[in-house]
């Protein structure tokens, strides 16, 4: 046990120089290893290159020096040395000699790319420089393993060279090396009986083996026989266990623990894939590795975990169901089938020559035999000579040669009772096995690395190239998904863990002190139904509990978090068992001590919400369960618990763990969806499912990877609005002769007049390049007799590659379009979309993305285009920030039908009118049906009968039985006239069958309708539209997981499958789409195209786990992995997005990436407002005394860095550049974080700047865009995972117009992966270059420069901007002074006009009583005259 601890301490401090290993540039320069260096191969940097003297011619000793003194200290900061200066590709592959090298030089290139290995940057790419030396090298490194001079540290080293190469296989040259090693020469080391066996079972092979004798015999008797390939494998394998024997299983040494691990590893990798296990499986079982790991004395020691568990997966892959020969998978009858045989055959031949010993196993039933004990039972009467001989007889064994001793009697049981034992289905195992983690699984450091894991073995599937079969695909994906979501739930409940503080009371209670926004205490918890198991399970069919906590103390948003949970959530309910009272001090976090001592974590399970109870019980129902009423503040859950876990608990727990439990931690609805997924995963492993057979071999890796790209090419194409003009389709197919015809069919030449889109193009044979295309005009069908308004077109002038893609998707097969940044890869697949919807009425498509933005994006392109709304669906969430007014949701299509039947109805209802015909016809679709087939069809012909009678005009008005109908349409358009215009009987004939027509249209839609009637509650007509009616639906790929039982009960189907952002998502998630729909036995996969965009060149699918990303390979999505496996892919070559000077910091990446016309426009010839250049590097040196720093692992941040970027930000919110024009991105979370924070203080409650558009990182703006992009890169200490060339293309195709990138100039500049870029970025000032006194949009030209100011350091530009500020402050001051001045006049204005008005009402009042005053006069005048005179 001690030496356990030790080795524990031992491997902790490891970690921790791991950890260290990254060298600083003041380190880098000073270091002796640079100096030599600069002497011999790569200066380091601009700034010290001046240092350098001419270059020393090579030396073979430096060589030697460097491997003895450097090298064979077995320091990772030494490798890293010696790998950023160009060591491996400058000098040992530059001066490399077959014949002269030393094992010094061989073990150093060996280190090197090793290192390149680790750090996930290409590794052979300096090897195809002189690939003439290549069989030469591979020759020499094989030789390599019989020198004794190598230490056991060494031979690991040359154990990780060749997993390596056996993980480069897509790479023709190393493949053709390493395949060798796997040959049929190996079965040289087969045992006689077991080869004659093999080659009896396997007549082809037979005569492959007679042949190879023959060659073999011919090449010894010329004397060029080699026996690397028959030998060198074995010889390995001898080796392995030479080194196992020497291992004290009570003291174990690590360097020889850690040689077996990494050999198990190169085991795993060869029988797992098929072209590498074919030959080698039988060798590798004929030395029975496995049962002599297994009986090993180390195999008992305490330190063996880890390689048990690698023997375990071993063991698992070598009993694989598959036939190592044909490829094929072998099914649960046919393994059982093989298992019988085998039986039998041991039954036969203890029958034949060993009786009366083993009677009763040779007259026993097959089942009594087929378990261990049995077996074990009945052979345990032989003698050991006996039953060595038994093994001879079985093929396990070869005969005892001269002087060979017989193997221990308990190996040859083991290997016996190991080859005839039956075998637990691993289908059975998995549905035995807990889809929620435990705390045994999510603290195993093993199988789940912590963030300081050094690269070491793991007991972890790959995901390679290839696969054995699906089952093997579908289970590795299982099972690294499954420890993915496990990693990510273990951060979160050791967040939440740590949070809340538990103590230990005195009677041993525990209690919690501290506080977590995702964590409440249990106030009570009961299991409340236990279902009786099924017939043929052990466990129960459900268990229901109940827990209940209380929320009293939850307020605002986190109270609304916690209401927020409702059924098919998931939460995990633990047992905390406090390890230290109130006044201890617990263990420090770096102690070695596991995280469940340190926090006493006893027990986690998860459970899926199934109910929501309110203090007074009430069920919170689904349907209103945002707006339903809650009482109280006590919350019960009813949960669905783990069947399997439960019963598993009950046989292995001493106590009742489900009465133990005292805390509930919830996660975010976002992140807590692995169990759909992982049920999804594991239903298509337990049900049959078919991937179409032009994909099938591809898929898993084998066969010709361009076997699938064109399975029935689509002969005559209506390329509808693809095509913009006749010019347009000529320029499309450079180089091909095309014949243009008419609508009519007639020859259109050169001067005939223009040919109007769209074209229908007929396409000769398969490689027939001579012929021309023939493109003829066509009319497109108009639905009706009036245009309501033009129909929607396209308006992308494609690319002729554009276009080669488009034609490509309209084939049957597998499309792969690669679309590097700003290329229309969106366009081109709507365009697609649009022309399988026209070209294609029968047909139905599927539409997956990555993520929620990406599709709506897509979405909203195809609403744009003709198609019609009532064919669009959009699943899942994320449709409610669709830029449109109209709800493309399931329930919301279902209520357009709804309106749509009554608008249809209506229309019926004028028509019937307009004919005369009484009853209520338009009541429902099915009367409305019986009216169009009774009335208007029959109208319909008793026209036609008249018209066959008459040809004329007149009687086409006369007898036309809908006049009334469609001029009350005419009417209500605002057209005036008659119907017919008897111009001639031709047109008006036209347009009486127009008018059929849409009356036919209407007919249709109503029979579309007509379900929506019958089918009365919502799901059922949601569904239908969903299976039936939508011939376009579209959802992202993880909506696709985690409904794919539910899409496939509803019999959702598919013809076409189109995914974009493919190289962004994990190869589950692009499988599963393939498989929501349930495959006919009899036509078996419906799926007849598929077409997957993306660019491998950008960032793979996001995966936490470093380990997971660099040892298994889990964040390998399927499009990489086809462009890996040489599938052919059409390549978009011209951006549009940014500058041309932009693009050139990133399309050297790519095959061809030119730049559209459109970037020769007025914006990008027009320099960007207050800069001197539209790209720069900013060198920013240490800001107060400090580079990068990492207040937490991983959490990396560099202040100076931050400051300068929200320094230029403010310098352009000043000149007046919109603020959501400007994004800030950083390749850490942690500059994210303190960007944020800075911003927050200095900008964001200022009207003067505010926030920008996005801070965020490279890898959460990927498949976004802005005008201008300030970029920091964070390290000063290390290049980090910019290495990564892509992450180094995402950061450098974001910006449009403006990119501006703050790093350490020394650092990045001669990092050799980064060279392509930054020798263009170092080409410019390094320090920022500004002009001054420009307001946004200046009209400065891109290279007038004239005036520009340098900005010194981020001080500077703090100095500036600080000017700016008081100026631009000043004239606002100046500005709201005249403003205010402006108003005291327009006041003052207001005023006088206000007196004017007043003078002059008043003028008008008095002008009134004067006039009405002497009007009085007047009368009592006239009254005073009459008086008189009477």
């Amino acid at each position: 046990m001690a030496s356990k601890v030790v080795k524990k301490n031992d491997e902790a401090q490891v970690r921790k120089k791991r950890r260290l290993a990254a060298p600083t540039v003041s380190e880098i320069i000073s270091d002796n290893l640079t100096a030599t260096s600069l002497a011999y191969w790569a200066p380091l940097g601009s700034d010290v290159q001046q240092l350098a003297s001419k270059r020393k011619p090579f030396d073979a000793q430096i060589i030697e020096d460097i491997y003895k003194k450097e090298l064979l200290r077995f320091n990772l900061q030494r490798v890293v040395l010696l790998e950023v200066s160009h060591y491996l590709e400058n000098y040992l592959w530059k001066y490399f000699d077959p014949v002269t090298a030393t094992r010094a030089h061989l073990m150093s290139i060996i280190f090197l790319v090793n290192d390149k290995f680790r750090e996930a940057v290409p590794a052979w790419d300096c090897f195809h420089t002189k690939e003439d030396l290549v069989p030469k090298f591979f020759a020499r490194i094989f030789a390599l393993r019989a020198d004794p001079e190598l230490s056991v540290r060494e031979r690991t080293a040359y154990i990780v060279f060749l997993i390596n190469c056996f993980q480069s296989l897509e790479d023709t040259m190393v493949r053709k090396e390493c395949l060798r090693l796997v040959s049929l020469p190996l079965w040289h080391n087969l045992n006689p009986v077991r080869l004659d066996k093999e080659l009896k079972a396997n007549p082809k092979l037979a005569r492959h083996w007679n042949a190879l004798l023959q060659k073999e015999k011919k090449q010894a008797a010329d004397g060029a026989k080699s026996d690397v390939e028959r030998t060198f494998l074995p010889a390995l394998i001898d080796d392995f266990f030479t080194l196992l024997d020497k291992i004290d299983p009570e003291n174990a040494n690590l360097d020889y623990v850690q040689f077996c691990e990494r050999f198990i590893e190169l085991l795993l990798d060869l029988i797992s894939q098929l072209p590498t296990r074919r030959f080698f499986h039988a060798v590798l079982q004929d030395m029975h590795f496995v049962t002599r790991c297994e009986m090993s004395p180390f195999a008992a020691a305490p330190d063996a975990r880890l390689f048990v568990q690698l023997v375990e997966m071993l063991k698992f892959f070598s009993g694989f169901e598959i036939n190592d020969f044909t490829g094929l998978s072998l099914s649960d009858d046919e393994m059982t089938q093989q298992h019988s045989e085998a039986i039998m055959g041991l039954q036969r031949i203890a029958f034949k020559h060993f009786m009366p010993a083993l009677k009763n196993l040779a007259l026993t039933n097959s089942s009594a035999i087929s378990v261990r004990e049995g077996l074990i039972k009945h052979l345990s009467v032989l003698a050991d000579e006996q039953l060595r001989d038994l093994a001879v007889h079985l093929a396990l064994l070869g005969p005892l040669k001269d002087g060979e001793q017989c193997e221990p009697r308990d190996f040859i049981m083991e290997i016996l009772v190991a080859a005839h034992e039956k075998r637990e289905s691993q289908i059975q195992q998995i549905l035995a096995t807990s889809i929620y983690p435990t705390e045994t699984l999510l603290w195993d450091d093993n199988i789940i690395p912590t963030e300081a894991w050094s690269g070491g073995t793991l007991a972890l599937p790959k995901l390679n190239l290839q696969f054995l079969t699906f089952y093997d695909y579908l289970l590795r994906n299982y099972d690294l998904f499954r420890l993915e979501s496990a990693y990510e739930i273990r951060e979160d409940l050791a967040d939440a863990i740590r949070r809340m503080n538990a103590r230990k009371e005195p009677n041993n209670d525990t209690v919690f002190l501290g506080w977590s926004a995702r964590a409440l205490t249990v106030k009570d918890f009961n299991v409340t139904y236990v279902g009786k198991a099924k017939v043929g399970e052990d466990k129960p069919s459900a268990v229901n509990a109940e827990v209940t906590v209380s929320l009293y103390n939850v307020r605002g948003k986190l109270r609304d978090e916690w209401e927020s949970l409702r059924k098919h959530d998931n939460i995990f309910l633990l047992t905390i068992r406090a390890p230290y009272f109130r006044d201890e001090k617990p263990a420090d976090e770096d102690q070695d001590l596991n995280f469940t001592d340190r926090y006493g974590v006893a027990y986690v399970r998860g459970a899926e919400i199934i109910e929501v109870m309110d203090e007074e019980r009430k069920v919170i129902p689904e349907w209103e369960f945002e707006t339903a009423p809650r009482a109280g503040n006590v919350r019960t859950f009813k949960l669905k618990l783990d069947a399997a876990q439960y019963q598993q608990d009950l046989i292995s727990q001493d106590e009742d763990v489900y009465g133990t439990f005292n805390l509930v931690i919830r996660r975010r609805a976002k992140e807590n969806n692995f169990k759909a997924v992982l049920e999804t995963i594991r239903d298509l492993m337990s049900s049959p499912f078919a991937v179409p057979p032009w994909l099938h071999d591809i898929f898993l890796g084998y066969g010709d990877p361009a076997a699938a790209n064109i399975i029935k090419e689509t002969e005559n194409i209506e390329f509808e609005d693809t095509f913009l003009s006749r010019e347009h389709l000529a320029n499309s197919y450079p180089g091909r002769k095309i014949r243009f015809l008419s609508v009519s069919g007639e020859e259109a030449s050169d001067s005939t007049a223009p040919l109007q889109p769209p074209f229908k193009i007929t396409f000769p044979k398969p490689g027939d390049t001579e012929s021309p295309l023939i493109a003829q005009s066509y009319v497109r069908p108009v639905p009706g007799i009036f245009h309501r308004e033009e129909p929607k077109r396209n308006a992308v002038p494609f690319t002729p590659v554009q276009i080669s893609a488009i034609q490509s998707g309209l084939n049957q097969g597998l499309t792969m379009v690669v679309g590097p940044p700003g290329t229309g890869k969106t366009d081109v697949a709507v365009q697609i979309i649009s022309n399988w919807y026209h070209n294609f009425p029968n047909q139905r498509t599927l539409i997956v993305t990555h993520s929620n933005m990406a599709l709506n994006q897509l979405f909203e392109k195809i609403m744009a285009l003709d198609i019609h709304e009532r064919h669009l669906l959009r699943l899942g969430r994320g449709q409610e920030q669709l830029e449109t007014s109209k709800d493309f949701s399931k329930y919301g299509r279902v209520n357009y039908m709804l309106q749509r039947r009554l608008d249809l109805l209506a229309e019926v209802d004028k028509l019937a009118k307009g004919m005369g015909v009484e009853g209520d016809v338009a009541y429902t679709c099915e009367t409305a049906q019986h009216f169009y087939e009774y009335h208007v069809l029959g109208r319909w012909k008793e026209f036609e009968a008249a018209l066959a009678l008459d040809q004329s005009c007149e009687t086409i008005e006369k007898h036309f039985p809908f006049t009334k109908y469609f001029i009350g349409l005419k009417r209500a358009k605002g057209e005036e006239g008659d119907l017919f215009p008897h111009e001639s009987l031709a047109a008006d004939r036209q347009i009486a069958d127009k008018c059929m027509e849409q009356l036919s249209i209407v007919a249709s839609e109503l029979a579309e309708c007509s379900p929506f009637e019958m089918l009365r509650s919502p799901s059922e007509r949601a569904n239908f539209l969903m299976v039936k009616q939508a011939r376009i639906v579209a959802m992202t790929c993880t909506h696709a997981a985690l409904k794919r039982a539910d899409l496939v009960a509803a019999g959702f189907h598919y013809d076409n499958l189109l995914m974009e952002e493919a190289a962004q998502i994990l190869e589950i998630e692009t499988f599963i789409p393939m498989l929501c729909q349930e495959h006919s036995a009899k036509e078996g996969a419906r799926l007849k195209r598929v077409v997957l965009i993306g660019d491998h060149n950008q960032l793979p699918p996001v995966v936490k786990n470093m380990a997971f990303q660099h040892y298994a390979r889990f964040d390998q999505s399927l499009f990489t992995r086809f462009v890996r496996l040489g599938v052919p892919t059409v390549d978009l070559d011209a951006q549009g997005r940014a500058r041309p000077s932009i693009s050139t910091l990133y399309n050297w990446r790519y095959k061809r990436l030119n730049n559209l016309p459109n970037t020769e426009g007025s914006t990008f010839k027009l320099a960007n407002t207050g800069f001197a250049y539209d790209f720069q590097m900013v060198d920013v040196p240490d800001y107060g005394g400090h580079g990068e720093i990492t207040p937490n692992p991983h959490f990396y941040q560099n202040l100076g860095e931050a400051e300068y970027v929200v320094a230029v930000f403010q310098y352009m919110r000043l000149l007046g550049v919109p603020a959501n024009k400007i994004s800030i991105i950083t390749t850490y979370n942690g500059q994210k974080h303190l960007i944020r924070d800075v911003i927050e203080t200095r900008c964001a409650s200022n009207p003067l700047f505010g926030r920008p558009d996005k801070v965020t990182t490279v890898d959460r703006f990927q498949g976004q865009q802005n005008d201008y992009i300030l970029l920091s890169l964070v390290r000063t200490k290390a290049v980090g995972h910019l290495r990564d060339i892509r992450r180094l293309v995402v950061a450098m195709s974001r910006a449009r117009l403006g990119l501006y990138v703050f790093c350490r100039k020394s650092l990045f500049e001669n990092c050799y992966e980064l060279t392509n870029t930054f020798s263009k970025l170092i080409q410019r000032p390094s320090k920022l270059h500004v002009v001054l006194g420009e307001t946004y949009q200046t009209q400065r030209k891109l290279d007038d420069r004239a005036n520009s100011v340098e900005v010194v350091d981020v001080t500077h530009m703090g100095a500036i901007v600080g000017q700016l500020y008081m100026a631009v402050a000043d004239q606002m001051r100046t500005a709201q002074l005249y403003q205010q001045i402006a108003q005291q006049q327009f006041v003052a204005l207001q005023e006088k006009l206000k007196a004017a008005a007043k003078a002059k009402a008043d003028e008008a009042a008095r002008t009134t009583a004067a006039q009405a005053e002497a009007g009085g006069e007047a009368m009592a005048n006239a009254n005073d005259a009459a008086y008189d005179s009477d």
